[in-house]
C-alpha cells in the first residue's frame, strides 16, 4: 500500500508539487517506522524548547503537564546538515516513453529530498542546469525555503545540451559549508569527463551522491521496425534496427553504466542507477544513508 505513494505513474496525477513532496516523504517515512532493519536514531539526547512548524509528534506531553511549555524530544544524531540538488534540465532530460519524463521524475526526487531535508531542519539549496546556471537557491533554512525550492524545481524546462563544468564550477565558488550533494542526471556524457569535474566536491569534504535517472526504453529498448532515432540536443539522427537495439546498444549502454559506476567508486562518490518507472524510495533510502553517516 505505502509503496503506491512511492510510485511515479501515482505522482504524475497529483498536480501540486508540494503535495507530490508531500506524499512521497510521508509515505517513505512510514516505511521506515515499520521496518525492522532502517529507521531514525532513537537515542535521547536532551529536550529543545517547540517552534512553530515543528512536528508535534516529538512533543514531551508530560513535561507540558508539569510546567505547561511546550519541548521537544531531541535525539543523538539530529545534527544540522546541508543539502544541495543539482538538477539536469537539459534536452535529453525531457524524453520519457510513459506518463512522464526523466525530468518530471528528476523533478519528484527533487522536491522529496528538500522536503525531507526542511523536516530535519537541514540547510537546503538547488542549482538548475543545463549547458549553463538557469536557477540558483543558495542553501538556507530560513523561513520560506522550501517553497523558494519547490518553485524553482516545478519551473525547470528542458533546454539545451547538457554541460556539468559551469554548475560544478558555480558551486565550488559559492559554497561555504561542506554538506551532502546531490546530482540527479541521465549522464549522457563521458564517464571520465562527469566524474573529472564532480570529483573536486569530494576533495572539500562533501559527501556527493550521483542519481542515474534512465527511462525503461532508455535501458532495454523494444520495437519490431527499424526507427529513425534523433538527438534531442544535437538534432543528429540514425536509423537503428530492432537487432542492433537487442544487441550492441543494450551492450554499449550498460557498458557505460558500468564505466560511471566504477570511476565514481574510485572517486569516492556514491553512485545509485534509477530506473524512471520504479518508486523513488531506492534514492530516498540512500539519501538517508548517507546523512546518517554524517552524524
Amino acid at each position: 500500500m505505502l509503496q503506491r505513494f512511492l510510485d511515479p505513474q501515482v505522482l504524475a496525477s497529483i498536480s501540486s508539487l508540494d503535495l507530490v513532496a508531500k506524499t512521497v516523504v510521508d509515505g517513505f517515512v512510514a516505511g521506515l517506522h515499520r521496518s525492522p532493519t532502517f529507521g531514525f536514531s532513537q537515542e535521547f539526547a536532551e529536550y529543545r524548547q517547540y517552534v512553530e512548524g515543528d512536528d508535534l509528534r516529538h512533543v514531551d506531553w508530560n513535561v507540558f503537564a508539569r510546567t505547561e511549555r511546550i519541548y521537544l524530544k531531541r535525539f543523538k544524531g539530529e545534527t544540522n546538515s546541508q543539502l544541495l540538488v543539482l538538477l539536469d534540465a537539459s534536452a535529453s532530460m525531457t524524453y520519457g516513453s510513459a506518463n512522464i519524463t526523466k525530468l518530471d521524475y528528476a523533478r519528484y526526487m527533487a522536491a522529496s529530498l528538500v522536503y525531507l531535508s526542511s523536516q530535519q531542519r537541514d540547510a537546503s539549496g538547488l542549482i538548475v542546469f543545463d549547458e549553463d546556471i538557469k536557477s540558483y537557491v543558495p542553501p538556507s533554512t530560513r523561513q520560506g525555503q522550501l517553497m523558494r525550492l519547490l518553485h524553482s524545481i516545478e519551473s525547470a524546462e528542458g533546454g539545451m545540451r547538457t554541460d556539468f563544468t559551469k554548475p560544478f564550477v558555480h558551486f565550488q565558488e559559492y559554497l561555504r559549508r561542506r554538506g551532502i550533494v546531490v546530482v540527479l542526471s541521465d549522464f549522457y556524457s563521458d564517464p571520465e569527463q562527469i566524474i573529472k569535474v564532480i570529483e573536486p566536491l569530494r576533495y572539500r569534504g562533501n559527501e556527493v551522491i550521483m542519481f542515474h535517472l534512465l527511462d525503461p526504453q532508455e535501458i532495454s529498448p523494444k520495437f519490431r521496425d527499424p526507427v529513425l532515432l534523433v538527438d534531442v540536443e544535437d538534432d543528429t539522427a540514425m536509423e537503428v534496427s530492432p537487432e542492433y537495439a537487442r544487441n550492441e546498444y543494450r551492450e554499449k549502454m550498460a557498458q557505460h553504466r558500468q564505466k560511471l559506476s566504477d570511476k565514481a567508486a574510485a572517486a569516492g562518490l556514491e553512485y545509485v542507477f534509477m530506473d524512471t518507472s520504479q518508486p523513488l524510495d531506492v534514492g530516498l533510502r540512500n539519501y538517508l544513508s548517507i546523512r546518517q553517516r554524517r552524524r
